[in-house]
C-alpha cells in the first residue's frame, strides 16, 4: 500500500490548479500519525502554513493545539490536513474547481490512514461530507457511515473572529472522547462502553 510519504511526493508535484501552483511557496499535504484514529480536516493553508509547509501553524493552529490538549492529545496523536493543499492567493476562499482537483489527494489520505473519526473544521470540509447542511445546525452532532464517525465542528479560526463561538468549539471538542468510547463499547453483546485510549 502507498505510504503518506509517497503520497506527499505526488502532491508536491501537483500543478492541477495553475494559479495555486504558481503562487505557492510550499504544498501543505498534512501532518500527523499515519495510524491516527482521528483526522481533522480544515479548509486551506494560510500564510504561515504556506511558509512552513505545515497545516494549522498560525493562530488557529495554536487554538487547535489547546483544544487537543483539553482531551489529552497532541498534534502527533492525530492527523491534520485541509480540503485543498495549496494556499489560495490573498487567503481567498477555495474555488469549486480547486476543491474538486484536490479531492483525490484528500480521499487517498483517508484511505491510507483509515481513521475511526473524521472531524470537519469549517464549512468547506463540512460540505464534502454533509452537503447542503448548515454548520450552525449540526455542529457537535456525530453521524456514522460505513464504520466511520463524522463529526462537524466550527473552524478554530471562527473563534478568533467571533469570540462567542469559542466556548461552543471547546464544548464540541470535549465530546470527542465520549463519542469514541461509546463507539468502542457498542457491541452486539451490549457490553458497557470502556474508556478509549486515544493514543
Amino acid at each position: 500500500m502507498q505510504t503518506l510519504s509517497e503520497l506527499y511526493a505526488q502532491i508536491s508535484g501537483c500543478h492541477a490548479c495553475a494559479d495555486l501552483a504558481r503562487a505557492r511557496n510550499h504544498v501543505v499535504p498534512g501532518e500527523g500519525s499515519d495510524h491516527a484514529q482521528i483526522v481533522f480536516i480544515g479548509e486551506a493553508p494560510g500564510y504561515h502554513e504556506d511558509q512552513q509547509g505545515r497545516p494549522f501553524v498560525g493562530q488557529a493552529g495554536q487554538f487547535l493545539e489547546l483544544l487537543l490538549s483539553s482531551i489529552k492529545l497532541k498534534r502527533s496523536d492525530v492527523y491534520i490536513c485541509n480540503v485543498i493543499k495549496c494556499r489560495p492567493p490573498n487567503n481567498r476562499d477555495p474555488m469549486p474547481t480547486e476543491i474538486q482537483a484536490c479531492e483525490k489527494w484528500l480521499n487517498r489520505q483517508l484511505e491510507i490512514i483509515s481513521p475511526r473519526m473524521i472531524v470537519t473544521l469549517g464549512r468547506y470540509s463540512l460540505a464534502k461530507f454533509f452537503p447542503g447542511e448548515s454548520i450552525s445546525k449540526i455542529h457537535g452532532k456525530e453521524k456514522r457511515r460505513d464504520s466511520v464517525i463524522y463529526y462537524p465542528m466550527y473552524h478554530p479560526a471562527a473563534a478568533l473572529h467571533q469570540q462567542s463561538l469559542r466556548k461552543i468549539i471547546e464544548a464540541d471538542m470535549l465530546n470527542i472522547p465520549d463519542i469514541l468510547a461509546r463507539e468502542q463499547g457498542a457491541g452486539e453483546d451490549g457490553a458497557k462502553p470502556q474508556q478509549l485510549s486515544l493514543f
